[in-house]
C-alpha cells in the first residue's frame, strides 16, 4: 500500500513548485507593470493635489486606477479569446487595418511624450527651472556650460546615444525592480522630511478642496484629470508582459497588485509633496528639491542624492520606451522591410533622428505639465479607455455581458467628455499660466 501511496505525493509537489514559479513569475510581472505606470508621472502628481485638493486627488486616483483595472482586463479577455499578441493586432481583429494603425500612432505619441518629459525632467535636476537652481549651478555656479540646453545636449550625446544603439535588451524585471525600489525610496524620503517639517511647525495645511475663485479655474479642475491618466497608462506593455506570463489569472493579478502599490505611492508622494511645499510646488516636484526649499532640516546633499537618483534612473529607463518606439515607426513606415535590428543603416538613422527631435522639443516646451495634459487628453485616453471599451462593444468573440457595455460606454463617455474640456481649457488660457 505505501507504493501505492507514493505516486499521490507527485502531482502535489509539482503542484507546490507550479505555484511557486507562479508566484515568481507574478511579482516579475508586477515589477514590469509597476515601473511601466510610475515612469515620470510621479514627478507630476503632487501638482494635481494643488489643483484639485487633497480629497478630489485621492478620489480621482482610485477612480482612474479601477477604470484603468477594467479596461486592462477587457483587453486581457479579448486577448484570450482571439489570436493577438499585440495590442495592434487585438485593435485589427475588431477594426481591421484602422484600428492597428490607431493603435501604433497613439503608442508613439505616448512613447514620445515620456521621452520629451524624461529629457525635461533631467534637464530640470541639473539646470534648474525659472526661480530654481539645479544641481550643476549649486555645485559650480552658473555658466554657460551648466545652462540647460547644453547640459542636455550633453546627456544626450554621451548618455543616451550609446544607450538607444543597444539591439537588445534583457533582464527587464531586475531594472524593473530597481526602478520600483528608487520611486519606494524617494516617497520614503519625502515622508521623511515632511513628518519632520510637522514636527517643526513648517508646514501649511493642505486644501482638502478646490479653491475656485472664477468660472475659469472650475474648468481648470479638468486639467488635472490627464495627468492622471497618463501616470496610469501603461497599456502598450500589457500584451509582451502578458505573454511572458501565459496565464490570463497570473496577469490580472499582477495587474491588481501593480495598481494599488502605484496609487498608493502616487497618493503618498502627492501628500508629501504637498506637505513640504504648498502652493509653490512645481509641476515637476523634482524642481522644489533645491537649497532654496526650506528643508534645512535635511543636508542639502541629501536633496541632490533624491535629484540626481531619480534623473539617473530616467536616463536608464530612456533606451527602454526607445525601444518600442523605434520598433513601432518602424513597422508602420517600413512594413515590408527586414527586421530592424538586422539593417544598420536604418536602425542607426532612425535612432538619430528620434533623440535630435526629442533633444528639440525638450528644449522648446517649458513644462512636463503640458506634455501630461497632451498625452493624457489624445492619446492616453485612447489607449487607456476608448480602444479597451470600443473593442468590448465590438464584441467580435461574443464575450462582453450586458455589464461590460455599459461599462465600456461610460468609459468612452466620460475619456471624450474630459479629453474635450481639457483641451478646450488649454486653447482659452493659451496665455501660459501654469496650473
Amino acid at each position: 500500500m505505501a507504493g501505492a501511496d507514493i505516486p499521490l505525493l507527485l502531482p502535489k509537489t509539482e503542484q507546490t513548485l507550479s505555484k511557486r514559479e507562479n508566484q515568481l513569475l507574478i511579482l516579475r510581472a508586477v515589477f514590469n507593470v509597476s515601473t511601466s505606470i510610475i515612469g515620470a508621472g510621479i514627478m507630476s502628481v503632487p501638482a494635481t493635489l494643488k489643483v484639485l485638493g487633497v480629497i478630489p486627488a485621492f478620489v480621482l486616483i482610485v477612480l482612474v486606477a479601477l477604470l484603468v483595472d477594467i479596461s486592462v482586463d477587457f483587453m486581457l479577455r479579448f486577448t484570450y479569446a482571439g489570436e493577438s499578441k499585440t495590442y495592434a493586432e487585438l485593435m485589427k481583429e475588431s477594426f481591421g487595418k484602422i484600428g492597428s494603425v490607431a493603435v501604433q500612432i497613439s503608442v508613439m505619441i505616448t512613447n514620445l511624450g515620456c521621452l520629451i518629459m524624461y529629457l525635461i525632467i533631467i534637464g530640470d535636476v541639473l539646470s534648474g527651472q525659472e526661480k530654481h537652481l539645479g544641481v550643476l549651478q549649486e555645485w559650480f555656479g552658473i555658466h554657460w556650460w551648466n545652462s540647460r540646453n547644453f547640459a542636455i545636449l550633453f546627456i544626450v550625446l554621451f548618455v543616451m546615444l550609446p544607450l538607444v544603439l543597444y539591439r537588445r535588451i534583457e533582464s527587464l524585471w531586475l531594472s524593473s525592480a530597481l526602478a520600483v525600489l528608487l520611486a519606494i525610496v524617494f516617497v520614503v524620503i519625502c515622508s521623511v522630511m515632511a513628518i519632520t517639517a510637522i514636527l517643526k511647525g513648517k508646514t501649511v495645511s493642505p486644501r482638502m478642496l478646490p479653491q475656485m475663485d472664477s468660472e475659469t479655474s472650475f474648468f481648470n479642475l479638468f486639467t488635472a484629470v490627464p495627468v492622471i491618466v497618463t501616470a496610469f497608462t501603461f497599456h502598450f506593455n500589457v500584451h509582451p508582459i502578458g505573454i511572458e506570463l501565459g496565464k490570463p489569472a497570473a496577469m490580472s493579478s499582477a495587474v491588481k497588485i501593480s495598481l494599488v502599490l502605484c496609487a498608493a505611492i502616487y497618493f503618498s508622494i502627492g501628500i508629501f509633496g504637498y506637505l513640504l511645499f504648498g502652493d509653490s510646488i512645481m509641476p515637476d516636484i523634482l524642481v522644489n528639491f533645491d537649497k532654496s526649499s526650506g528643508t534645512s532640516a535635511i543636508s542639502s546633499m541629501l536633496n541632490d542624492v533624491v535629484r540626481l537618483s531619480y534623473a539617473f534612473h530616467l536616463m536608464l529607463v530612456f533606451p527602454l520606451l526607445n525601444f518600442s518606439l523605434r520598433a513601432n515607426i518602424d513597422e508602420l513606415v517600413f512594413p515590408k522591410k527586414p527586421f530592424l535590428a538586422t539593417d544598420t543603416r536604418r536602425f542607426v538613422s532612425l535612432s538619430l533622428v528620434l533623440l535630435a527631435f526629442t533633444y528639440v522639443a525638450a528644449i522648446c516646451i517649458p513644462s512636463i505639465w503640458y506634455i501630461f495634459q497632451f498625452m493624457g487628453s489624445t492619446s492616453g485616453v485612447c489607449l487607456a479607455f476608448i480602444f479597451p471599451g470600443a473593442i468590448a462593444l465590438r464584441d467580435v468573440h461574443g464575450i462582453s455581458s450586458r455589464k461590460d457595455k455599459i461599462i465600456a460606454v461610460i468609459m468612452i463617455v466620460q475619456a471624450v467628455v474630459t479629453s474635450f474640456v481639457t483641451i478646450a481649457t488649454n486653447i482659452y488660457s493659451i496665455s501660459g499660466n501654469t496650473p
